[in-house]
């Protein structure tokens, strides 16, 4: 390996040194890209005993090795394993079928992000999981939600819509008390700005589609769990046979050598631009735990060592007609179902018709932007342009 202490290291080594053997690479900086199936044997005694480091596609190559290796790293010493799936949705259900069965009771944050309830709601549901949704600024409230049969809690921190700021570490020390496992949906600062598994948390996800592939061209889940977690999530990676394609992995590979600097250029662009919209004359309140006035902000700057480029504000009252006027003037930012690339996006959001545990009521129409790697003051010019025409149409 190029380096031979990476726990000494910062992070930001960590990530280009990882997982990289160049000798085995023939002097090649990268791994290459293994397009494989399967794998030969050299004797049948061999084949009998399944050895060997790798025994079929599906199971992982030289190139998932090289990415486990350097998301561990990152992840930091509380990382017993790290299993690829194809999606961030496959990252969470995967999980859950891994550590839940029928009977059992499942703890989600009311925030989460919605195909994590439709899943909860759906798939669990037929299979006999019941599920109960919690206000996720509950923190050690949350003990009189246990019930015998609660094996697991679902958080997102922050929500990837709402932004509302949960205490992971409160909600931790409460779960384990009653035997429980934390989940934690870490999509939003990854493992560089956010190290959940060193705070109480047993299986951290991603959808790595957004930051870690970071050019918005992959679909990819990761899984990553301490050592009393990772024996089931690696069983349960195995009975589901989920698995990436290898071009996708080589591209998440590719976008965590690079994740340092990206991520802190949507952090200082992120926070600039929460800081402009937050004195718009337009803007009725910014939803972003980075900002000294959001009430999830005492955790984030105690939990989280930076910001991603994702936050929503509220607009002040104004019909829908002249919110989508806004958004079909906007040119930089486009409006897509998803974030984390290089690009800046613009979507409506309205979290009030699945909401369940609290009531979503922000007083007024609501966007969630994701902050790219273009110019801020290129991106404050637009968003002008659209106030205007969002002015104009009321």
């Amino acid at each position: 390996m190029d380096s031979s202490h990476p726990q000494e290291q910062q992070a930001e080594t960590r990530l280009v040194t990882s997982g990289r053997d160049t000798k085995a690479q023939k002097g090649f900086v990268n791994p290459p890209v293994f397009h494989g199936s399967t794998v030969l044997y050299p004797t049948a005694e061999d084949l009998h005993a399944h050895r060997g480091e790798f025994t079929y596609g599906r199971h992982g190559s030289p190139t998932t090795k090289a990415f486990q290796e350097t998301l561990m790293a990152l992840e930091g010493p509380q990382c017993a394993g790290v299993g690829i799936v194809p999606s961030g949705l496959s990252a969470i259900s995967t999980t859950l079928l891994s550590v839940l069965k029928a009977g059992d009771n499942l703890l989600v944050c009311d925030n989460v992000y919605r195909p994590s309830r439709n899943f909860s709601n759906g798939l669990l549901t037929r299979f006999g999981v019941e599920t109960t949704y919690f206000d996720p600024m509950i923190g050690a409230g949350i003990d009189k939600l246990f019930k015998p049969n609660t094996r697991a809690v679902l958080v997102e921190a922050p929500g990837s819509q709402s932004f509302e700021m949960p205490d992971i570490r409160a909600i931790a020390e409460v779960a384990h008390g009653r035997g429980a496992l934390v989940i934690d949906d870490n999509t939003w600062a990854t493992p560089l700005y956010h190290r959940s598994l060193e705070q109480g948390v047993d299986i951290s996800m991603q959808a790595a589609t957004k930051y870690i592939g970071g050019h918005s061209d992959i679909m990819f889940g990761t899984i990553s769990a301490n050592a009393k977690a990772w024996p089931q999530i690696a069983e349960g990676i195995r009975l589901l046979g989920v698995c990436a394609g290898p071009d996708d992995v080589f591209l998440a590979l590719r976008g965590l050598r690079t994740l340092s600097v990206r991520l802190a250029q949507h952090h200082r662009s992120g926070l600039d631009m929460a800081r402009w919209l937050a004195g718009r004359p337009e803007v009725a309140r910014v939803l972003h735990p980075g900002l000294e006035t959001d009430p999830g902000h005492a955790i984030w700057k105690r939990d989280f060592t930076g910001a991603s480029g994702l936050f929503s504000i509220v607009l002040k009252p104004a019909p829908q007609k002249a919110v989508d006027t806004m958004l079909n003037t906007l040119k930089l930012f486009g409006m897509g179902f998803s974030w984390g690339g290089f690009e800046s996006l613009a979507i409506p959001f309205d979290c009030d018709a699945y909401r369940t545990a609290t009531k979503w009521s922000p007083g007024g129409p609501t966007l969630r932007l994701h902050i790219g790697l273009e110019s801020v003051d290129d991106l404050k010019a637009d968003l002008d342009r659209g106030f205007a025409a969002l002015k104009a149409a009321m």
